[in-house]
């Protein structure tokens, strides 16, 4: 897995193998769901290790998580383990905690907003009671948010997935290796924002998301930085759709995405031709003309937060 660096670190898939290598919160399965939320193509970067267990990249650390019963248990692999040096220090217990708990934003109480949107749309209350609970929207790091989701216009969650791996495998950090196989941290933006980054990127299979990719983390990195790309959580939602839209490659659609999933904007409704079509077929609503213009999904969007509330955004990810 590298030359001068230490034994490859071996999965930990449950916690009954290293029981002090493990901690756990209280989560029960009704306020999320790990196999729905994190293969929903919400994000890329966790895959079922072993059955049951989730193995990922977050906040530059890798992780494996798992549910039983009521207990949502983590553990998290320290590069000290493989030999390589450490970047930062280890995290204590309360701070990975805090880490999970707002990845998965588990201060909202999902069981009160499915009774809450229930009440107000009998379609989704016959939708939750076909689906099991415990969907929830990530938040997640804007800069690997909005790279990721130009990756997937006209693509597929495991076509994306592999895409995305193939990007971190080429410009990001390495972590540590896991059984063998190498795992690396999201790039930065100045790696991928590199006179070369795009021909390297088509060389990778990215076709012409490759010249977005790079001219968007060019664009931040002269322009709003990695922190004004973060400090748009605190602007209204119709502002950051506006900055995000001025990016390569970013349209309304992906911008809603990143709205969404990374940057506490609730309400934003990503719009497709599926939910399109969904509000005119299920909820009859006369929206959009004949094609998803802007216009069309401002629409659309506010139809859904009128029926659905401030966090129309989470009733629609169900």
């Amino acid at each position: 897995c590298g030359r001068g660096v230490g034994a490859t670190m071996k999965l930990r898939d449950a916690p009954s193998a290293c029981p002090s290598l493990w901690r756990s919160l209280h989560c029960p399965p009704a306020e999320l769901r790990l196999d729905l939320v994190l293969s929903s193509g919400q994000t890329f970067r966790w895959w079922e290790s072993s059955p049951g267990a989730w193995t990922g990249v977050l906040g530059e650390r890798v992780w494996t998580l798992r549910q039983e019963r009521d207990r949502l248990w983590y553990t998290v692999y320290g590069e000290r383990e493989d030999g390589s040096p450490p970047e930062a220090p280890k995290p204590d217990g309360a701070e990975t905690d805090q880490i999970l708990r707002d990845y998965f934003q588990l201060d909202v109480g999902l069981p009160a907003l499915y009774r809450a949107w229930g009440a107000a749309d009998p379609l989704f209350r016959k939708v939750a009671n076909d689906f099991p609970a415990g969907v929830r929207v990530l938040r997640q790091d804007p800069v690997e948010c909005l790279l990721s989701f130009i990756c997937t216009s006209n693509n597929h969650i495991s076509r994306i997935t592999a895409m995305i791996e193939r990007l971190c495998q080429a410009f990001g950090r390495r972590l540590c290796c896991l059984d063998a196989r190498p795992i690396h941290a999201f790039p930065s933006l100045s790696a991928l924002a590199g006179a070369d980054a795009e021909a390297r990127l088509r060389a990778l299979g990215f076709g012409y998301r490759a010249k977005f990719v790079s001219g968007s983390a060019r664009a931040i990195t002269e322009g709003l930085g990695a922190e004004g790309l973060h400090r748009l959580r605190t602007v209204p939602y119709a502002e950051a759709r506006r900055v995000l839209c001025t990016l390569p490659g970013v349209g309304t659609k992906v911008a809603d995405c990143v709205c969404l999933m990374a940057l506490d904007k609730a309400e934003a409704v990503p719009v497709d031709t599926h939910v399109w079509r969904i509000a005119r077929q299920r909820y009859g609503a006369t929206l959009g003309g004949r094609s998803l213009t802007p216009r069309a999904h401002q629409e659309i969007g506010d139809f859904f937060r009128g029926l659905w509330g401030p966090r129309a955004g989470w009733a629609q990810a169900v």
